[in-house]
């Protein structure tokens, strides 16, 4: 697993990719910078539904992590060499979860920071909420890399497909259609922001802290596991 887990940070920290995804970490926290500046702040709600929900939750966080997890496995069938790692007498768990752990590790520092900084620089320094805002984009980041390393693996146009997801369904279907709620990464983000912080964001239509924690674990299993079940089924050449 190690090997696998090394070679996967290589592989997946170009220049370009990492350049990519500082810029996008920062728009976050640039635009509270200048929300915080302007005479006609927003409330905490409208902070909330439009930077925290729509922009980290919802768009910048998905991006990254796309963009890393996407590639996870697109270098070996890209390049033929898959099936040097399929063909060990290892169980495939033990490379779809060191693939996954990259993806986590290189993607989550970059929205981590962009959650922390703009949670501070937005709520003055308050303590509780940056945490609640900080933990919850590490959640998303957890979940939306086992999706889309799923993906990876059963398309080559894995990043096409993420970012229709990303548009239609975490954007535009999950603002819109309430019951869609449930089956949203983003709103799962949302539930665990409210949950950890009940105090500095209000209760409103979103799914539950206790229901977004079940639904959570059972997410990252469960494309976990399809991952695995992709990986012994698929054919490499």
């Amino acid at each position: 697993m190690g090997s696998v887990y090394r070679l996967t940070l290589r592989q997946l920290t170009g220049r370009w990719r990492l350049l990519v995804m500082t810029v996008l970490a920062a728009m976050p926290v640039v635009i509270a910078l200048i929300m915080l500046a302007s005479d006609d702040a927003p409330s905490v709600r409208e902070f909330e539904t439009a930077i925290l929900g729509a922009m980290l939750a919802g768009s910048i966080a998905p991006l990254v992590v796309l963009a890393i997890a996407a590639a996870a496995f697109a270098n070996e069938i890209e390049d033929r060499t898959l099936a040097n790692i399929t063909l060990a007498p290892i169980p495939r768990w033990r490379i779809a979860v060191p693939k996954l752990l990259a993806t986590i590790t290189i993607a989550g520092p970059f929205i981590a920071l962009s959650a922390l900084l703009t949670s501070h620089v937005a709520f003055l320094g308050d303590t509780a909420a940056t945490v609640a805002v900080t933990v919850s984009a590490l959640v998303g980041v957890a979940l939306y890399a086992a999706a889309f390393v799923w993906l990876g693996l059963v398309s080559p146009q894995a990043i096409g497909l993420g970012l229709l997801y990303i548009v239609l369904w975490e954007g535009f279907f999950s603002g819109f259609v309430s019951g869609v709620r449930l089956l949203s990464i983003r709103h799962y983000a949302i539930a665990w922001m409210h949950g950890l912080d009940a105090r500095r964001f209000a209760a409103g239509d979103h799914v539950s802290f206790g229901v977004a924690i079940v639904l959570s674990v059972l997410v990252f299993a469960g494309f976990l596991g399809l991952a695995v079940r992709r990986l012994r089924r698929m054919d490499v050449p």
